[in-house]
């Protein structure tokens, strides 16, 4: 995550620099994180009975591949089937078959009662790390180039190889099954389905305000340096991370579901204010503040996915769930050109926030119907 934190401070940046005009860039985003959506998707499926550990270190390699690619070639094929078979985290989020492994290889081991409480530490960890990649990012690049950024991301990837190689056995499931479901799901696939709709609807709003989105709207509205962005994303993850705890106390007392909706729909709202704030400062603020509540939905929500399935299945509904957000978000960046025409009217901010309060009052309508709301705590 703190790599992804670098990359999302420069990497529409950087790809400007080249020469690249708005609907190049959002084309090399959608195809980052088609890329990715395949490959997560094949990885993720069968990472319960190839090998967690295995699948892990096939990501880390890729990440390094195309961040090699990135730093050293500035032609437009190059990139695109870098972006393509790499995992680059335009977004600044989680990207690639490393999260759904991870949270599965967390399961495996814990009692269900215990995961929205463990996996919310899961991700303070992980937004703390982009909070400062996002600065060092900005600092890295005002003082040696964007390059350089896109080369300390690839370094990263190296350690994580190194990390992973420590992993205990206990990261793998008890039980592999072959995968004679449909990508590698049984009883769960119907549920498991019916969420990622949502949630692809969920991620395709999100696309508009990725990270790296974020920082480039701000540079175009604003005129932001660097160091600001990257101050901007600083506090931002940090808040989203501290967030992250609030939820598991928030979800233990009225469930996870009721967290995932009700915290996220004040959240849209206030980003759907920040274009119409009258000055950098006061955006910000709003921003910020969104920031605190944007993310408690997120522990709730992989707590719930792995609570609704069953342990040989969970790599493979955390991936499926994962690449369905990851085809939502890489077809928003397809409209970056037409929703950045004119950076003041801050459109893409606006429609994202609307669309994802559909998405959070459609889920509340799924689990009500199928019982899940009451039922998943």
């Amino acid at each position: 995550m703190f790599a992804y934190g670098l990359l999302a401070v420069v990497l529409a940046l950087h790809l400007r620099g080249l020469g690249f005009l708005d609907p190049a860039i959002g084309l090399m985003f959608a195809l980052t994180l088609a890329g990715d959506t395949l490959i997560s998707l094949y990885l993720t499926t069968r990472a319960d009975r190839f090998g967690r550990r295995k699948t892990l270190w096939i990501g880390a390699g890729l990440m390094i591949a195309s961040s090699v690619a990135f730093a050293i070639s500035g032609d437009f094929w190059v990139l695109v089937l870098a972006a393509t078979l790499g995992v680059l985290s335009p977004s600044g989020n989680e990207i690639g078959p490393f999260l759904p492994v991870e949270q599965a290889s967390l399961s495996e081991n814990l009692a269900s009662e215990k995961r929205v409480g463990v996996f919310a530490w899961y991700n303070l960890a992980g937004y703390v790390a982009a909070a400062f990649g996002s600065v060092t990012g900005g600092v890295i690049a005002q003082n040696f180039g964007y390059r350089a950024v896109i080369l300390t991301h690839g370094a990263i990837g190296v350690v994580m190889l190194c990390l992973y190689a420590f992993l205990s056995p206990q990261a793998e499931t008890a039980e592999p099954k072959a995968a004679s479901g449909f990508l590698g799901l049984h009883e769960s696939k119907r549920i498991v389905l019916q969420l990622s709709g949502l949630f692809a609807i969920d991620a395709f709003a999100g696309g508009f305000v990725m990270q790296s989105l974020i920082a480039y709207w701000f540079h175009l509205r604003w005129g932001a340096s660097e160091v600001q962005l990257g101050l901007i994303l600083l506090f931002g993850n940090l808040f989203a991370g501290a967030s992250a705890l609030m939820a598991a106390r928030i979800a233990n007392r009225f469930g996870l579901v009721n967290t995932m909706v009700w915290t996220h729909v004040p959240s849209n709202i206030l980003l759907i204010l920040v274009p119409f704030m009258p000055s950098l400062g006061w955006a910000v603020a709003m921003l910020l503040l969104r920031f605190c509540l944007s993310q408690m939905d997120v522990p709730t929500r992989q707590a719930f996915v792995m609570s609704v399935v069953r342990p040989e299945e969970r790599s493979a509904a955390g991936g499926v769930t994962n690449v369905a957000r990851s085809i939502g978000v890489a077809s928003s960046p397809l409209l970056l050109g037409l929703m950045m025409a004119n950076p003041k009217l801050g459109l893409p901010l606006i429609f994202a926030g609307s669309l994802k309060i559909v998405y959070d009052l459609s889920l509340l309508t799924l689990c009500r119907r199928t019982g899940f709301g009451s039922s998943q705590q």
